[in-house]
């Protein structure tokens, strides 16, 4: 059985990563979920973005947090692509998004596709993300027992997030089978490396990445997610208890899968979904191995 496969952060090898272009090429390449990253603007929006600052990924430095839609658009968040902007995908400064405009964008083009929205914390407004997220989907129709949104009920939403946490407080409201706990292995001294160097907000992130793995392991142990979120190196190094999840009957969505014979290894294990950031290219290289 092939796998779903997910565009990482859209298509983000063509394109740079949570822009309207990388998610149109997604979409339109046949991928078969998109992954989007969100965060709290200054006004409350919820953006696409993955990082706490948009210093990597713009123009301008800070917080995202700390400044408003217009702000952020105004700012140029196509560093990291490697394409010429084609013409339907949006100009320079329509390139961030919000989750709103990411849900009209499959919207019109009417595809039957999944959205893996992942959540990121630390956020400075707590839970007020997840409720901000509930809102704008519920906006399109969203039903939290089955995760369909959109005109005809053609797009699945789940939801992700390394933070147990977020887990459980959507858990009050969603059906559990929608959640994905992320999981990766961080090493408890390099956080505090980072505290006692005076990087408190990348320790904050990292704090958070490590107690994934002890809580997130329980939380999926408890049944708790119904699917189950690790990399790939993280399931190489615990392959027994992926098995034993996979044969309880959760869902596996393993990221981020770029090279073929790390997917051919996940699919031996029967894992259902891969996370990639060249969707395409992965798909066009396992069906030349299935036919070679």
């Amino acid at each position: 059985m092939e796998p779903q496969i997910f565009a990482h952060r859209g298509s983000s090898h063509r394109f740079a990563e949570n822009t309207r272009a990388a998610y149109l090429a997604a979409i339109d390449e046949g991928a078969d979920g998109v992954e989007c990253d969100v965060h709290l603007s200054a006004d409350g929006a919820v953006v696409c973005h993955h990082d706490p600052t948009v210093d990597r990924t713009s123009d301008a430095t800070g917080l995202v947090s700390s400044y408003t839609v217009a702000q952020l658009k105004a700012m140029d968040f196509t560093q990291l692509g490697n394409e010429v902007l084609p013409d339907g995908y949006g100009t320079v400064h329509e390139q961030l998004v919000t989750l709103h405009e990411l849900l009209e964008l499959i919207d019109a083009r009417g595809v039957q596709i999944d959205l893996a929205v992942e959540l990121k914390h630390p956020s400075p407004f707590g839970h007020l993300l997840e409720d901000r997220v509930l809102q704008v989907l519920q906006e399109f129709g969203f039903d939290p027992a089955t995760g369909k949104v959109g005109r005809t009920g053609q797009i699945q939403v789940s939801f992700m997030s390394f933070e147990p946490e977020s887990m459980r407080y959507l858990a009050r409201t969603v059906d559990r089978s929608l959640l994905c706990q992320l999981i990766t292995e961080i090493d408890a001294e390099w956080v505090q490396e980072l505290l006692d160097g005076g990087q408190v907000s990348r320790a904050a992130v990292y704090e958070v990445l490590h107690r994934s793995v002890a809580e997130g392991v329980e939380l999926i142990n408890s049944a708790g997610t119904g699917i189950i979120g690790p990399g790939v190196a993280w399931v190489r190094a615990n392959e027994s208890l992926v098995r034993t999840w996979l044969a309880r009957g959760a869902t596996a969505r393993i990221w981020t899968v770029d090279r073929p014979a790390d997917a051919l290894y996940l699919m031996s294990l029967g894992v259902q979904q891969l996370t990639s950031n060249r969707p395409a290219a992965l798909r066009r290289e396992l069906a030349a191995a299935a036919n070679g």
